[in-house]
């Protein structure tokens, strides 16, 4: 009876091993790197300027160094994501030029309509600190997923836009956006004016 098993087995096995096999064949979907995102860690923002924020550990604050910058003008850089958050401040002088800024914020967000899928507008309202300002949520393959301002309205403003260094792609950049999106809400509800 052994011998009979012995014999038996290779066929078996063989049997085993052709039977399992799948000849049919679909073409793997596109796949994207994987993503590891840092521990969300916090630090505060001070420099020699009219306002305070908590920005995260893994962003490096540079001074905004393109041709146009003005004096308390700077990026958050997440280098990991190839991203910036481009931050941008002016002093108000009147209710014609706060005016003017809100409605530039507004066309510079609206101006990614063509390739956005939705702009979503949030007002942010924080009487006790004097920070008001909207937000504007911007969905789709557009150059800037997230834009928004501060103010006090009467003689600060504050304007932020991330901006990735890479071709746009919503769908592939989108949980790094959902990511950044966190530090940002995070930086707007900790903004303080010093004066």
């Amino acid at each position: 009876m052994k011998l009979k098993q012995l014999i038996c087995l290779p066929f078996v096995l063989l049997l085993c091993i052709t039977a399992c096999q799948n000849h049919d064949y679909s073409p793997k979907p596109k796949a994207y790197y994987r993503i590891v995102f840092p521990k969300k860690d916090y630090t505060t923002f001070i420099k020699p300027v009219p306002f305070t924020f908590k920005y995260p550990t893994y962003a490096v604050v540079e001074q905004d160094q393109s041709r146009d910058a003005q004096k308390n003008w700077y990026n958050l850089h997440f280098k990991q994501f190839n991203g910036f958050l481009h931050l941008t401040y002016y002093d108000v002088s009147g209710k014609g030029e706060y005016d003017e800024m809100v409605e530039d914020a507004r066309k510079l967000a609206f101006k990614h309509t063509i390739k956005a899928s939705a702009i979503d507008q949030k007002l942010i309202n924080y009487p006790d600190h004097k920070v008001y300002g909207i937000y504007y949520a911007i969905e789709g393959n557009t150059a800037s997923s997230v834009q928004f301002f501060l103010t006090d309205s009467a003689k600060h403003y504050f304007r932020g836009a991330l901006y990735f260094n890479e071709r746009p792609q919503y769908d592939s950049i989108e949980p790094v956006v959902k990511f950044i999106k966190k530090d940002i809400d995070t930086l707007i509800s900790t903004f303080r004016w010093k004066n």
